[in-house]
Formats: C-alpha cells, structure tokens, sequence
C-alpha cells in the first residue's frame, strides 16, 4: 500500500477510494458559497514543451474561433442558472498560453461579469515570448491585475534540459516595469537536471530585481504521459534545493506564502489554487464545490459537441463523503503555510480539532505545524513534507487522472485508490 493511500485511509477514515463517475450530471451546487474562485482554460500553443502535463494543443486559428463560441455558451449556461449576479473571489486564465487569445479576453471577461462581480482581481499566465509592452497593456485595458510568467529558468542550460529556449529578458523586464501590475509572479522550476543551488539563487534574485513581486518555485515532476528527455533530480538533491531556496529567501527577507511560493513583504497574495470552492470553465476545467469535484473533458472535440448540445462539458464527478471533503480542504489549505480553524468552522459546520484532533496534535509533536492565532501554520519542516506529499498524490492521482483523461474524452469511471 502505497503512501497516498495510507493517508487518505487515515484522514476519511474509510476504505472508500476517490470515485470519479463518468455519468452525466448537470447540477452546480455553488450560489450559497460565500468564497468562490473563478478559472478559465486556453489550451492553445505555439509548440508543445515536454516538460507541460497541463491540456494544450498546438494553436489554429479556427478551432480558436470554436472554442471561443464554446466558452462563451458554457458561461453562459452556468449563468443563466443562477438567480442573480454572484461575487467571485477573483478570475484566473491558465493554459496553454492564454495570450494566444488575448483580443478574446475582453468579451470572455464581459461574459462573466455579466454574471459574477469579481472582487480582488484577475490573473493571466504569461508565456515570456508574450510579454510585451503591447500585449501588457491591452492586458491592463481588459482589467487584468495580475500576472504570472512561465519564466521556468533564466540559464540557459536549465532551459535547454527543459526543451525550452531562451527570450529576450531586457525586452521582458522592461515591459514588466512600465507595466505597473499589482501583483507578478515569475515560476522558476527546480531540480532540474544540472542545475545548481548558485543557479537557482541568481534564478531567484533575477525575478526579485527585475519587476517579480513573488516567484512560485515548482519541482520537475516527470509525468509518465510527458516527453522529457532528460529526468528530474532525486529526491535527496529536490530537498536540498528547497531547503536552500528557502534559507536564501529568508536571508533576503522574502515572505515565504506557500510551500513554493515567497513574495516581497507588503505585495499582494497570488494563488491559482488554493481556493475553498472554484467553478472551472473551458476544456480540462475543474470545479471544487461543497459536495463535488468536477472535471470537464480534456478533448477539445467533446468540448465544443457537448456545448452545442446546450449541456455542460463535465467528463467526470466526485462525490465527496464528508471526510474526503475536509481531508481535501486541508491539504490545500496547508499549501498556503496557514489553516485556518475559523474557515474550516465556517465551512464544514464542525471544529477542525474535532474532525482532526489526534493528526493535529501528532503534526505539533513531530514539529510539522505551530500554533497561529486562528489555527496552526506549517513550519519549514512541515513545508518540506507537504512538499513530498504533494509529489506524491501528484504521481498517484493526478498523472494517472490526466493520463486517462487525454485519451478518454468521457470516461465511463476513474477509481484512484
């Protein structure tokens, strides 16, 4: 048995796997949740990285037109459902490379204000290529305040283990500074076949001096569906490289916000992923509600065919026991260093102490969490174990999950043990 079954067997106190089930279902339980997040996938790109697991596929132009009309209809379907405007946390556009869009960003943008207020902000991935003086400010004029780019390394060796090019970086810096976003994030991957803790460092200290607000720091994870020619650094060298990733951001008095993510005191938080509920729309999509996990289907195809048919494109839901759902609402709380007993409270109805009690004190004894005013925050050596966890649901559920999906467009069922 492996690791992320023990834990999932000790956190819902049950036997019962993750069962995704690919039966059509249209319900979207989401109006009476108070903090909602909203994500809008572009799966179009130049070329295909090896190292990208996410749902992409090499740009054309009219397919673009298509889905385009598709997003919109999906938008619309949700919210024409819903008894009136309804408050979102914030709107982020992942992808692919969402820039390959970017003329359409503002009518997708409009689609959803038509139904949701959104109310701290809207974030866009960036590919470096895109990040011109130009596209920065139309980016602005569409009411995006944050952006991230997919930097991934500044060397050019790193770049090159990648399948990754280098950009004009003078050309990228100087566009980031007349810009004038709230928030930039660069991504910088580490463990890279190579690299260097001094590589990695003046990777870091690049982002910081030229416009970088934070910079979130990933592991290479070697997906079984991925083309990589060369593998990621052992695990002995990946906890290495973050223990020195976060000893140097400590010392230059960098905030660390998450596991991998450290910001300049004072900015303002960016995550794509820790929200306590999201509706997902556009291909691959996910939604996280109350009592469901959905999916939508990764084929572009299926997408749009469900679409026209005035249904929702979901490939596959998780019905969550109560357990699994609070097992989930803090893993991804303890992401972000904080969880919070007040939100969980909130949420669930219960005591966080009393659903989880004996794991928290446990969690206290070994020295993975401390005491905060509203709960408990993860110490650096918490951090570095969640980070192996992570590694590891991502390798059990998640790279089995996509690896069916991008074959499958609706999978009858996915069971994940």
């Amino acid at each position: 048995m492996n690791l992320t079954s023990l834990l999932r067997i000790w956190t819902t106190r049950s036997f019962r796997p993750f069962e995704f089930n690919g039966r059509y279902d249209s319900r979207l339980d989401f109006q009476d949740l108070d903090q909602l997040g909203l994500y809008v996938h572009i799966p179009f790109c130049r070329s295909l990285c090896s190292f990208c697991p996410y749902c992409k596929v090499v740009y054309d132009y009219d397919l673009a037109d298509e889905y385009l009309n598709a997003l919109l209809d999906e938008i619309e379907l949700v919210g024409s459902a819903m008894s009136g405007p309804k408050e979102a946390t914030s709107l982020y556009f992942g992808g692919g490379t969402p820039a390959l869009m970017l003329d359409s960003l503002p009518e997708i943008i409009g689609a959803l204000k038509k139904h949701f207020t959104i109310r701290d902000g809207i974030g866009v991935e960036l590919h470096p290529e895109d990040v011109t003086d130009e596209n920065l400010n139309a980016l602005k004029a569409a009411g995006v305040t944050m952006i991230s780019i997919g930097v991934q390394s500044f060397d050019h060796g790193c770049l090159a283990a990648l399948g990754r090019s280098g950009t004009d970086y003078e050309r990228l810096f100087e566009a980031v500074g007349n810009a004038g976003f709230d928030t930039v994030d660069m991504d910088l991957i580490f463990a890279i076949p190579g690299q260097t803790a001094e590589t990695l460092k003046n990777d870091i200290e690049t982002a910081f001096s030229n416009g970088a607000t934070q910079i979130s720091t990933y592991p290479f994870i070697d997906f079984t569906f991925a083309d990589n020619r060369y593998k990621p650094l052992p695990e002995k060298d990946k906890k290495r490289l973050l223990s020195e990733i976060t000893d140097y951001c400590s010392e230059k008095g960098y905030q660390r916000t998450s596991v991998w993510t450290f910001a300049k005191p004072g900015t303002e938080k960016y995550s794509s992923i820790t929200r306590d509920s999201f509706l997902g729309f556009g291909v691959s999509a996910t939604t996280l509600l109350k009592k469901q996990f959905k999916i939508n289907t990764f084929s572009i195809d299926g997408y749009i065919g469900r679409i026209r048919q005035g249904k929702l494109p979901t490939s596959l839901t998780l019905d969550f026991t109560l357990r699994q759902r609070a097992a989930y609402y803090l893993f991804w709380s303890a992401y972000s260093m904080n969880i919070s007993q007040s939100g969980f409270r909130s949420y669930f109805g219960r005591t966080m102490d009393g659903m989880y009690g004996l794991e928290l004190r446990l969690c206290l004894l070994l020295g993975l969490l401390k005491r905060s005013a509203d709960g408990y925050e993860l110490t650096d050596r918490g951090a570095y174990y969640y980070h192996y966890i992570e590694q590891a649901y991502t390798t059990a559920y998640i790279d089995r999950m996509w690896n069916i999906s991008r074959k499958v467009p609706f999978p009858e069922k996915i069971i994940l043990k």
